[in-house]
């Protein structure tokens, strides 16, 4: 019990949960997004692997990491840009076609691997980008560790999320998408149209989304394998849940998760004597146990996966 309580006081514990969490954040970002402009994009666990993917054969073939990053983005809008294409015009199933998207891109994502890259006895790397130490404030204690010596992509997250919670809440941009979500007839009674507001939503959803992969791939590690995005996808849209539909609740459910993982990686080396199974399903049983908790008094955007049709109401 000691060594489970001296866990908690350790900063490189804090320091990899930031780290862990930071694809969730950009995961649970982009469908946040979605979802805000009514529609549900189930295409997260495919789009974040093309995105690990390209990210990371951009980097391979000799792309800057930053360029890696872009490029990954470029491969989640234009697999969002499909999502969108059949579920806002045309009105077929959000769910159907969020699920042929992840299958679709995940398959796509293997197998333009295979194609591009020789694999040996070992899998090919890269070199991964690096925590950055902040002159003056790296060095504070408890804090510096934690919070000033991560990778760029972690503050990019970070960013990401001051930027669409200002979005959302203070801009007309953000009050249309909100009320695309809510009400897309009185949307299209302000003279907007709610149909490229959807599109533009989960395009750049997606793009997020895949950005939360490519740090896997740039980040996190620096090879790609299959398999590696490990139900991430699925996780943020439950998180979009936890959070209430709001960018800063999402950033607390990604870290809240990311704890549980990180704990109990560290629980396995320290307890002797329990199936290490009970720890690998810990993170997901908690986060299930939140989510029930706090889904009851969710208020759901009235318009989630209703199909739009113009004039109609």
């Amino acid at each position: 019990m000691s060594d489970a309580i001296d866990l908690l006081l350790n900063t490189s514990l804090w320091a990899s949960v930031l780290r862990i969490a930071t694809p969730l954040i950009f995961g649970v970002l982009g469908a946040l997004l979605c979802e805000r402009s009514g529609v549900l994009n189930l295409g997260i666990e495919g789009i974040m692997t093309m995105g690990a993917m390209s990210g990371w054969l951009a980097v391979y073939m000799g792309a800057p990491l930053l360029v890696g990053l872009m490029i990954a983005a470029l491969c989640g809008a234009m697999l969002g840009l499909l999502h969108a294409m059949l579920t806002v015009p045309l009105g077929l199933s959000q769910h159907v076609s969020g699920l042929g998207i992840t299958l679709f891109a995940s398959a796509l994502a293997y197998y333009l691997y295979r194609l591009l890259v020789e694999v040996g006895d070992l899998p090919p790397t890269i070199e991964p980008f690096q925590p950055l130490d902040v002159p003056g404030v790296s060095d504070i204690p408890i804090l510096g560790p934690i919070l000033f010596s991560q990778a760029l992509p972690t503050y990019l997250a970070l960013f990401a999320v001051a930027v669409m919670a200002y979005v959302l809440a203070r801009t007309p941009l953000g009050l249309a998408i909100r009320m695309t979500g809510e009400n897309p007839h009185a949307v299209e009674a302000q003279g907007l149209n709610p149909i490229r507001i959807r599109i533009g939503a989960v395009v750049v959803g997606s793009a997020l989304m895949a950005v939360g992969g490519a740090f896997l791939t740039t980040t996190a590690f620096n090879s790609f394998f299959p398999g590696m995005v490990q139900g991430r996808g699925w996780i943020c849209i439950a998180l979009v849940v936890f959070a209430s539909w709001r960018p800063g609740k999402a950033l607390i459910g990604a870290v809240l998760f990311a704890f549980f993982d990180a704990y109990q990686l560290r629980l396995q080396t320290s307890i002797e004597g329990v199936p290490y199974q009970l720890f690998l399903m810990a993170p997901y049983v908690l986060s299930i146990v939140a989510l029930v908790l706090v889904a009851r008094r969710a208020e759901v955007p009235a318009a989630l996966m209703a199909p739009y049709r113009r004039g109609e109401r």
